[in-house]
């Protein structure tokens, strides 16, 4: 679960972290009132769950409080990236002397959480791990250690830091790794990380991932974060899948996935990459799955714009091939004849227990049916990309 940026820096602040003064607000009044209380210039920034937002006109810069409330009403009910702004974050303007880059993430191939750190944070981070991996330094921290001092001493000499600084940022670091453990954070960033005027480190922006898996347990120490009225059609696909126990991850391509198993949903993915098209999501229905698990997952997947067509690959083991092709019928007659059915056709590819009786209700429904994923995939991408049947 991604945290919005002011739910983050709540946590930081709750740990120690230094981050501006400011506060959310929903409408142009709250954050005139909160421009007034900060004085002078002020940083209204929309609250969506994505990245670039100062590029996409996110991020505006308010030189007193009558421009904060025009900005924050240009902003509210906005959409950045195709997402919708409720809320604002009003924060006093800081005075930057350099912008550095902190992250701690979780590497699964190590098997530890790495300290990911660099002199040149800020909105083009991207482009310096890519044009310059020597200047973003990596750190993996011992789990029976902890991020102990001498990991700050090793990521600021990495950085470049002043040396007046070592000791701040190596309790910054031991504050974020505090952060991290209590909220079963597999992200936890500080982009940028910022060295003021007067010579201090702060959080200008933060971004907190929470592992899935731990929501029952934090649910109960922090009951809020998952209370939080979903203001994304992303956030609130994701929010529906969790509810019925199917993983959902968004991409950014135009053929949606629908697999049973985590494997096969990947290989799926690497077998449309292969022949030239782009997968639009994740998504595992898991073993078993019922009707009515395949309906939402169909829904979910349908409800992305951008998806063109949908690939369902579906290996009968413990789910059974004709429940599958019921689900899929069903959730079409209950999507009706919308214009997202008219123009996303569906291909399907069903193996395993009932696979017949499975094939027998998808020819029933006029659905384009494949016996092998390569098949199915090549269809798929000819389907996307304009040509085919629809």
């Amino acid at each position: 679960m991604n945290l919005h940026e002011y739910q983050s820096k709540e946590l930081f602040a709750a740990e120690g972290i230094a981050v501006p003064d400011g506060a959310v607000a929903e409408t142009p009044g709250e954050a005139r009132a909160i421009a007034q209380r900060l004085g002078g210039a002020a940083v209204v920034k929309a609250q969506v769950l994505t990245g670039g937002r100062g590029k996409a006109g996110g991020i505006v810069v308010a030189g007193d409080p009558e421009e904060a409330a025009a900005v924050a009403e240009r902003l509210l009910g906005s959409t950045i990236r195709d997402l919708p702004a409720e809320r604002v974050l009003v924060e006093a303007a800081a005075q930057i002397a350099q912008e550095l880059y902190v992250a701690l993430i979780v590497d699964r191939e190590v098997g530890r959480v790495a300290l990911i750190v660099s002199s040149e944070g800020g909105v083009d981070i991207e482009e310096t791990a890519r044009d310059h991996p020597d200047r973003v330094h990596t750190l993996h921290i011992d789990p029976y250690l902890g991020l102990r001092p001498f990991y700050g001493v090793r990521a600021a000499a990495a950085m470049g830091l002043d040396s007046g600084l070592w000791s701040d940022l190596a309790s910054l670091l031991a504050n974020l790794y505090t952060l991290a453990q209590r909220y079963d954070a597999t992200l936890t960033e500080i982009n940028p990380l910022i060295v003021t005027a007067e010579g201090k480190l702060q959080a200008l922006d933060a971004k907190v991932t929470i592992d899935d898996s731990a929501l029952f347990r934090q649910r109960t120490l922090r009951p809020d974060l998952d209370s939080e009225p979903t203001d994304t059609e992303e956030s609130t696909a994701e929010a529906r899948a969790r509810q019925m126990g199917i993983s959902y991850i968004k991409l950014d391509g135009e053929i949606g996935c629908m697999v049973n198993g985590a494997g096969l949903a990947m290989a799926t993915m690497d077998v449309i990459k292969h022949v030239g098209g782009e997968p639009a999501n994740f998504l595992d229905i898991g073993g078993g799955a019922r009707r009515d698990r395949v309906a939402t997952a169909l829904e979910i997947i349908l409800s992305d714009p951008h998806v063109r067509v949908v690939l369902v690959n579906i290996f009968g083991g413990i789910t059974r091939c004709d429940e599958v092709a019921r689900g899929i019928v069903e959730a079409l007659d209950h999507l009706g004849q919308t214009s997202a059915r008219r123009s996303v056709p569906i291909v399907v590819r069903l193996v395993g227990t009932n696979h017949e009786e499975g094939q027998r209700i998808l020819q029933q429904a006029d659905l384009p049916a494949a016996t092998t994923l390569s098949e199915g995939a090549r269809m798929a991408v000819e389907l996307a990309s304009g040509g085919g049947r629809s």
